[in-house]
C-alpha cells in the first residue's frame, strides 16, 4: 500500500515562509508525478504545483514566484518551499502522488496539513 506523510504547516504572518514536506512509502512506480494542492473553506481543491520524476514542474499562476516545488526521488519525498504568503494562500494542502499502470492512473493522496497566513 502507498501512503503519504505531511509535516510543516502552520501559522505564518502574512510575506512570511513554510516549507512543506511529504514523504511517500510503499510500492512506488518510478517514473511518476508528486505534487501539491490545496483546498480553501467553500472552494474546490486546487492544483499548486506538481513535479515529475524527471523534474519537470507547473506552478498555478497564483503561486508562480513565490513557491518552488522540489523532490528527492531517492527519498520518495516532495517538497513545498512557499515564500511571501498572502492571507489568500490560507488551505488546508493536500499532497498527491500519481502514475499511469498501463490505461490505469493511479492517484494517492496525503491528510493534509492546515497552513494559515494571518497577522
Amino acid at each position: 500500500q502507498v501512503q503519504l506523510v505531511e509535516s510543516g504547516g502552520g501559522l505564518v504572518q502574512p510575506g512570511g515562509s513554510l516549507r512543506l514536506s511529504c514523504a511517500a512509502s510503499g510500492s512506488i512506480f518510478r517514473l511518476n508525478v508528486m505534487g501539491w494542492y490545496r483546498q480553501a473553506p467553500g472552494k474546490e481543491r486546487e492544483l499548486v504545483a506538481v513535479i515529475s520524476s524527471r523534474g519537470t514542474t507547473n506552478y498555478a499562476d497564483s503561486v508562480k514566484g513565490r513557491f518552488t516545488i522540489s523532490r528527492d526521488n531517492a527519498k520518495n519525498t516532495v517538497y513545498l518551499q512557499m515564500n511571501s504568503l498572502k492571507p489568500e494562500d490560507t488551505a488546508v494542502y493536500y499532497c498527491n502522488l500519481n502514475w499511469w499502470s498501463g490505461p490505469t492512473n493511479l492517484n494517492y493522496w496525503g491528510q493534509g496539513t492546515q497552513v494559515t497566513v494571518s497577522s
